[in-house]
């Protein structure tokens, strides 16, 4: 094997012309990988994408082929893949307002260029769900907003609209399926990539805990933060201490790391009916 690509949370190896996808335990919060990992979160991600990469499969094709045929140091944690040259837009579905798109409702009174009414607050539920494309920003930098019109201007009219159909689509089939199981998905972010026969196809991770916002059904209330099964607990322990966002993150304390591993596993556990 080869390694060509350390992300922030992720390594990929060549291997046999395909690539393995290894999920560690870093975490990353506003773009800046913090230096404590957290024990397990790789094979929880990995097991919970493999869940729903199954369970949407008819929506749209993805990228896996194994889940079995990965090296047996990274059992667990990796994903053998197709090849895909990937579409530099981070494919975001928000259906409830919360972090950076709550920041940018706040000034703009829309997100990524969708308007949304006025009085909306923290938490508070959209009218429908929107798509909300950033830029895929390189390693240090931070994911910048764009408009519809702008992912239109750079993989053309049918691309990006069809990355808006898929993105609306995944998101409303997997927020359904977890609602029923009590979890709110107030959004999620997905990345494509067109395969080697030239097919559209899901890619990276799905509707995980790093990906997405999940929020219990039972304490939602709206005007505030919300209790969270994601890493929005992490990002919210960052800033309390007094951190500015930039390298290096703080040293995060055993007890936060406990209680955010419990999170991620709770939320495994909720959505899928498994246990850990």
């Amino acid at each position: 094997m080869r390694l060509i690509h350390s992300g922030k949370v992720r390594d990929v190896y060549e291997d046999r012309g395909d690539l393995i996808l290894v999920a560690s335990d870093r975490v990353s919060v506003f773009d800046v990988i913090l230096p404590t990992p957290i024990p397990d979160k790789g094979k929880v991600l990995t097991r919970l994408s493999l869940w729903w990469f199954e369970r949407l499969a008819d929506v749209v094709p993805n990228h896996v082929i194994s889940a079995t045929d990965v090296p047996e140091e990274f059992a667990g944690r990796a994903v053998r893949c197709r090849r895909l040259r990937m579409i530099p837009v981070e494919c975001i579905a928000r259906g409830y307002l919360a972090g950076s798109g709550l920041k940018e409702y706040e000034r703009d009174g829309s997100i990524s260029g969708v308007p949304l009414p006025a009085g909306l607050v923290e938490g508070s539920r959209l009218p429908e769900p929107i798509f909300t494309p950033t830029t895929k920003a390189p390693l240090g930098t931070h994911d910048e907003f764009v408009t519809f019109e702008q992912v239109v201007a750079q993989e053309g009219a049918e691309v990006a609209q069809e990355l808006r159909r898929l993105t609306l689509e995944i998101y409303r089939r997997g927020a359904a399926i977890a609602a029923e199981r009590g979890i709110i998905v107030a959004d999620t972010k997905l990345e494509f990539g067109w395969s080697e026969d030239g097919v559209l196809t899901l890619g990276d991770e799905l509707l995980t805990s790093d990906s997405s916002r999940f929020w219990p059904a039972e304490d939602w209330r709206p005007g505030g933060p919300q209790f969270a099964f994601d890493k929005q607990y992490l990002r919210d322990w960052a800033l309390s201490t007094g951190w500015d966002k930039t390298e290096p993150a703080p040293e995060v304390p055993p007890e936060i790391v406990e209680i955010t591993r419990d999170r991620y596993i709770e939320a495994y556990e909720r959505i899928t009916g498994e246990k850990w």
